[in-house]
């Protein structure tokens, strides 16, 4: 085990009466770093982190924090790790400073600990509110507080920022990229959403059905991509992409958000776009729009899974 990884997992499965949710997966976390893990709902991410976190046990592969295992070394793994689930559960008859308060109890922290707590994400005026009634943005914050609250060497978050308003969102991003700068903790995230992935961290995992299909810095990602254009169109008269397809198209076509968009991968741009407008001559369609964009993480899913991250 190398000294600078603070997070292993060696071939690590999982399954659950009917559902294989985690086949054999392999990853190493360094100390700083911010990981994303990236898929579907049922991607077996959640699973993922909750091993990682000792709440569930893989069947089979080897999982050591800090160079150690889970078993015998709960409580000195429990003191580095901070948890935010996809459902914190608060006590809703307390208030935001009680709830931090009665947390930092946990770790021998007093009010200082806190006050810097509720500074660190933004709920000054929220102190003396009762949990109860707090925004989604807002209880989301107070469980990213309490997952720092013992200055953890290890951050996990399980999708904490589903459900939130876009600006909800961008404040939690905020939170999280401020203490990326600040501290040497490492970050696990898991997350839909491919904006958050890019934002937020230095290293993304694609997972689907339990399995890594591509991992790498955004910049390795989207390396071999980037020769690869994307033309996303939009047609007069609204058509059946499968009638296209079925048809014999020369290339592979995607259904847009909506029946008379669409978007296709061009390898060779200068003689693929022209091959491309006299198909669709051919077939008689006429393009009211179109334009041409560099391949995302999104468009890298498509073609890894054959659909959209969140259908």
């Amino acid at each position: 085990m190398s000294h600078n990884n603070v997070i292993e997992v060696k071939d690590v499965w999982k399954s659950f009466k009917t559902v294989q949710a985690v086949k054999g997966i392999n990853l190493h976390i360094g100390k700083g770093e911010f990981v994303a893990l990236l898929g579907p709902n049922g991607a077996g991410k959640t699973t993922l982190v909750e091993m990682i976190e000792g709440i569930q046990k893989p069947d089979s592969g080897e999982i050591t924090i800090i160079g150690k295992k889970w078993k015998g070394n709960e409580d000195e793994l429990h003191r580095i790790i901070g948890l935010s689930l996809q459902e914190t559960r608060f006590i809703d008859k307390l208030k935001v400073a009680e709830t931090l308060m009665l947390f930092a109890a946990f770790f021998n922290l007093g009010k200082k600990k806190v006050d810097e707590i509720i500074e660190i994400v933004g709920l000054e005026e929220k102190r003396k509110s009762y949990v109860v009634n707090l925004s989604g943005g807002q209880r989301q914050r107070l469980a990213i507080g309490i997952a720092l609250i013992n200055e953890p060497a290890i951050l996990l978050l399980d999708e904490p920022t589903t459900g939130l308003d876009p600006n909800a969102r961008r404040e939690i991003w905020e939170i999280l990229q401020s203490l990326r700068k600040k501290s040497e903790t490492s970050m696990i995230l898991t997350t839909h959403y491919m904006e958050e992935a890019e934002y937020l961290c230095d290293y993304i995992i694609i997972m689907d059905n339990g399995v890594i299909l591509k991992e790498g810095t955004l910049q390795e990602l989207l390396e071999n991509e980037t020769t690869d254009k994307v033309v996303e169109f939009t047609i007069e008269n609204s058509l059946d992409f499968s009638k296209i397809i079925s048809t014999g198209s020369p290339f592979i076509m995607h259904e847009g958000d909506s029946k008379d968009k669409g978007f296709i991968t061009l390898k060779n741009f200068e003689s693929d776009l022209p091959a491309f407008m006299s198909f669709l001559k051919s077939q008689n369609i006429t393009l009211k729009h179109m334009e041409c964009r560099r391949k995302t993480l999104d468009d890298l899913f498509i073609s890894l899974t054959g659909r959209k991250i969140n259908e």
